[in-house]
Parts: structure tokens; C-alpha cells; sequence
């Protein structure tokens, strides 16, 4: 069959769908029959085509979440189904994917959006990827590091609370009463 016009005579082919025999000018050849199809029956499904091995399916398991793929005939997804779960692959405990190990975090874990903690090896959330966000087991046996950090905490409410009301008042803001315990302190 040949396509084209008087001028162009090698241009486009004619669709080899039966009964449309449409000039397309970017006609698609299927890789299954290796035939000429318009827009409209390129696909396998639409013309038929015999040879339909690139279409496929993905079908998930229910009780392990795993994905088998089909070709996506009739009845073939209850079958690969089934056959899945004679075999060995099916594993119910599977299911599950691993969550966040830090209390109330429900973060579940994939590859992109967890971390490993280098300290203590346990694999956590991106919120929680820092040592001190964790209950990170090396953290919490070396006293030195949480001592430093509290004594710096403290060190800057003594600091702030020792300050006179003087400055706060020249900028006209306010007062600083003086504290009634070391930890309060009223801002300016």
C-alpha cells in the first residue's frame, strides 16, 4: 500500500486497520504485527493485535504488598494472584513498612525520607535524623555533651535575668521586674 500524494508520493503510509485505510503522515508501526496504524489503532487492544506482548499489569498483593506483574488478560490477575500465594514469596509480615523509631513519630520509612544515625546506627525519619532528636544511645551515655548544653542554656537565663531593666528602659519598651526565680525572666 502505498501513501503520499502525486508530489510526495513516499509520504505517511494508509492505516492497515480494516475498514479505515486512513493516510496518516506520522503513522505508527506496531512492534507485536509490525503493521502500519493511524493515531487512532495504534494501540494493541484497538486493532487487535495478535502479538499483544508488550502490554502489561501490576497487581498487588493484599497480604504482602508485593507487585506481580501481568500481561493483563482476562482472568490472568486472579491466577498470578493465587500463584503468588502458594508460593514461598508470600509473606504476610511483610506488609508492614518500617516506621520512625522515635515515640509518636508515625513517619514511615522509605529509601529517600530516612536516615541513619551514625552514632547509634538506628535508622530514623528526616525529623529526627540529628542526634540530639533521637534517643540516641551514645548521646545519652556521654554525660559530657548534655551537661555542656544545659550549663550553656542556664548560663544564658543567669546572663539574661543579671541584666538591668536599665537598656529596656531608655528604648521606652518596658520594665524588667526582677526575677523571682533564676529561670523566669520577663522580656522587654
Amino acid at each position: 500500500m502505498g501513501g503520499g500524494t502525486l508530489i510526495f508520493p513516499d509520504l505517511g503510509k494508509h492505516c492497515q486497520h480494516p475498514g479505515c485505510n486512513q493516510l496518516d503522515f506520522l503513522p505508527f508501526e506496531c512492534d507485536g504485527c509490525q503493521k502500519v496504524f493511524c493515531l487512532e489503532h495504534r494501540s494493541y487492544e484497538l486493532h487487535e493485535c495478535p502479538n499483544d506482548r508488550k502490554s502489561r499489569k501490576v497487581v498487588v498483593c493484599d497480604k504482602c504488598s508485593a507487585s506481580i506483574e501481568t500481561t493483563g488478560r482476562d482472568g490472568e490477575d486472579k491466577a498470578a494472584l493465587e500463584k503468588h500465594e502458594r508460593s514461598n514469596d508470600c509473606d504476610p509480615s511483610k506488609k508492614k513498612k518500617p516506621r520512625c523509631p522515635v515515640k509518636r513519630c508515625k513517619e514511615s520509612l522509605t529509601f529517600s525520607n530516612s536516615a541513619t544515625c551514625k552514632s547509634c546506627n538506628i535508622k530514623v525519619c528526616l525529623k529526627h535524623r540529628f542526634p540530639a532528636d533521637h534517643v540516641c544511645e551514645k548521646l545519652s551515655s556521654s554525660t559530657a555533651v548534655p551537661a555542656k548544653g544545659a550549663s550553656n542554656n542556664s548560663k544564658f537565663l543567669a546572663a539574661l535575668a543579671a541584666r538591668s531593666g536599665k537598656e529596656c528602659a531608655k528604648n521606652g519598651r518596658g520594665s524588667v521586674s526582677p526575677p523571682s526565680t533564676p529561670h523566669s525572666v520577663k522580656a522587654c
